[in-house]
């Protein structure tokens, strides 16, 4: 075995290692893991590694670090964090240390970043929200290598929907939900900044970054002023969102919904529930039959629309302080 330094030039067999590994629950696609695992600012090059069979130089493991990097943004987020976003090794070659050495050189790195605590997954540009729950073998290694478990479990939800099933977007008499269009993005970051400041405002910043024109957000108004959102993702949207990262399982006409809120100052008047109906029938509108909602513990409340748990995550981090 020999490690190599984290290089797109090695896309492709990587992609290959994670669907012959994981391709049946998580199957990746080229285009998302450049998106993730690439063209983040925030991947640690020093903390991220490839090995390879030392004969072939075929691909067998990996593990990709990252670290805050981003400059010039109104918003960070994971300050004296690091994020392990994915360490994967070939189950022939599993019980040989590769993972452990792996593993070290990614630690090494991001405590030499700063980092005091890691957190397997939740990661900008992340694929998990921590380990698949029907991974304990995976979650057992962790633990070994001293991570430990954080309650409740994640979730993401699926809903399925059948040909004519009916759908509408909620009506109140003071305010109203509309598509969010571009020239929404100074109100709709303003919103984001004083409400949920944090990783949902970074990720509506890297939405207008990457050519969003405003379909990808529901906006609740009232009085002229956005007071709730709901983000929604399909097949064409300027990028892949989490939600519809596992496109291939979900169908042809998918999408996703998430995140969602309203400014505190305007809950308990029925707008919380409404802003996810209101999600639903603007991806309905458009055709979507299956929809996720990913990374929440509020499984009991989706219920109330249908939504039932799909995929589970353990949530595991480690203090190198």
């Amino acid at each position: 075995m020999k490690m190599v330094a984290w290089d797109r030039a090695y896309l492709g067999a990587l992609c290959q290692l994670w669907n012959q590994e994981l391709g049946e629950r998580f199957p990746m696609r080229e285009e998302l893991f450049a998106q993730n695992s690439f063209d983040d600012a925030n991947v640690l090059a020093e903390g991220s590694w490839i090995a390879l069979d030392a004969d072939t130089d075929r691909v067998i493991g990996f593990v990709v670090a990252k670290s805050w990097q981003e400059q010039g943004l109104s918003v960070r987020f994971g300050k004296g964090i690091g994020w392990i976003q994915v360490l994967l090794v070939a189950q022939s070659e599993r019980g040989k240390g590769i993972g452990r050495e792996l593993l070290a050189r990614a630690e090494r790195a991001l405590i030499a970043h700063g980092a005091q605590k890691i957190w397997l997954g939740r990661d900008p540009y992340h694929y998990f929200p921590g380990i698949p729950e029907e991974s304990p073998e995976v979650k057992s290694w962790f633990e070994h290598q001293g991570y430990t478990l954080t309650e409740p479990l994640e979730n993401d939800l699926l809903c399925r929907y059948e040909e004519g099933q009916p759908f509408a977007v909620p009506m109140f008499a003071d305010a109203r939900f509309r598509l969010a269009e571009r020239a929404d993005e100074k109100a709709l970051l303003r919103f984001l900044h004083r409400c949920f400041p944090g990783r949902w405002e970074y990720e509506a910043i890297h939405y207008f970054r990457r050519g969003g024109m405003g379909r990808e957000f529901v906006v609740l108004e009232k009085e002229g002023e956005i007071i709730g959102f709901c983000r929604i993702n399909d097949a064409h949207s300027p990028f892949i969102a989490q939600n519809v990262y596992w496109a291939e399982l979900m169908g042809e006409r998918y999408g996703g919904i998430g995140p969602l809120g309203v400014d505190p100052a305007h809950r308990q008047q029925g707008y919380g529930l409404a802003v996810v109906q209101a999600g639903i029938a603007f991806l309905r509108e458009r055709g979507v039959n299956r929809i996720v909602i990913d990374w929440t513990t509020l499984v009991s409340f989706y219920e109330k629309l249908g939504y039932c748990s799909w995929k589970q995550y353990a949530k595991y981090s480690k203090d190198v302080n």
